[in-house]
């Protein structure tokens, strides 16, 4: 495989931030730096990025951005549209430049010289259905979140509320407490303390109650989008609509992830070796993207319970001596091998 420094003259590397995005030129051949500029982070600051990088030289160049799913997404899709080349970057961890000098723009050059050193590069993810599935997904997350905490304090004042509050809520599930909760109304009879409790009571009910419903229409949304999407997914056992989604936001297109390998250590399944001795483990890889991993390891649950094929290989593992743990990370790279192959290459055949 080719090296960037002979596909491309220039590599322009960025440091993206809130308000401004730093960028630095550097030659692919030699390595050095022809300049540098700081813009704001708007369509005027993105033109006179593509300007400038215009008057320094010609030839092939590519954009190697820090944060293009974050604070670069808004220059990754002006470059896109303009027909730039652009790959993506992880930021550096704080570990690796603890000892080293710290600036925009020392940053913009390392992120150019890190795309020079690198053999792959992640092309930036797809605007359209990817994008909508992750700003779904983020707010029905964040949703189930809330009404978790909201549900959590109702059922903790419910135990310390007045015996009038208690007698009415006392014995319930929870499902029916918040139900029950909502619908509260204060008594005459009632002392301050006892109304203001349930007043309480049923702010947190209805907000719960809310929260849940705002979760539901975001999920039937992704529904929606993941079968016109990719309704094959849905066709796979343990696959449902808000895995077959996080799945989808993780890969993408096709070709952003150079092969199975990469996506299987994106999820954080490729296998890390334990060996000591004669004996030769592997242990779970707890790296990559845990919302991804978490959907894998939602389909292996499923598939271990009511997949038949799934279960016989279980079976066959433990008669191997494979601990649970060690059948459950063969399980999610199996998963993650063929979730691969079926979402670059279209449904696997029957």
């Amino acid at each position: 495989m080719t090296s960037l420094a002979e596909r491309v003259d220039l590599v322009i590397g960025v440091d993206t931030h809130k308000h401004t995005h730093t960028a630095a030129v550097v030659d692919a051949t030699t390595g050095g730096t022809l300049s540098e500029l700081t813009v704001s982070t708007d369509p005027g600051g993105y033109g006179e990025l593509l300007t400038w990088v215009g008057a320094i030289r010609g030839g092939s160049r590519v954009w190697a951005l820090e944060g293009g799913g974050g604070y670069g997404a808004g220059l990754a899709r002006f470059l896109g549209s303009a027909g730039e080349q652009v790959v993506e970057l992880d930021r550096p961890k704080r570990a690796a430049r603890r000892h080293g000098a710290k600036s925009d723009s020392l940053d913009a050059v390392r992120a150019a010289r890190e795309a020079l050193a690198r053999e792959h590069l992640a092309r930036i993810k797809d605007d359209g259905p990817r994008a909508e599935l992750a700003v779904l997904m983020a707010a029905r997350r964040s949703g189930v979140e809330a009404a978790t905490l909201a549900q959590r304090q109702l059922l903790a004042l419910v135990t310390a509320a007045p015996e009038e509050l208690r007698a009415v809520l006392r014995g319930a599930n929870t499902t029916v407490t918040v139900q029950t909760a909502a619908r509260l109304r204060t008594r005459s009879a009632w002392d301050r303390q006892t109304v203001t409790t349930a007043n309480v009571l049923r702010t947190l009910a209805r907000r719960v109650l809310t929260l849940q419903d705002e979760a539901r229409d975001h999920e039937t949304a992704i529904g929606e989008i993941v079968r016109s999407w990719r309704p094959d997914l849905l066709t796979q056992p343990g696959i449902g609509a808000l895995t077959a989604a996080q799945v989808l936001i993780a890969w993408s297109h096709p070709g952003r992830i150079r092969s199975e390998a990469a996506f299987a250590m994106l999820a954080g399944t490729a296998p890390i070796p334990a060996s000591s001795g004669m004996t030769i483990r592997h242990r779970l890889n707890r790296s990559g993207d845990r919302q991804l991993n978490r959907a894998l390891h939602v389909i292996a649950l499923s598939r271990a319970r009511y997949d038949q094929r799934t279960r016989d290989y279980i079976d066959r593992r433990r008669a191997q001596g494979k601990t649970d743990r060690e059948i459950r990370r063969c399980l999610k790279r199996y998963i993650a091998r063929d979730l691969f192959r079926q979402l670059e290459h279209g449904p696997l055949p029957a």
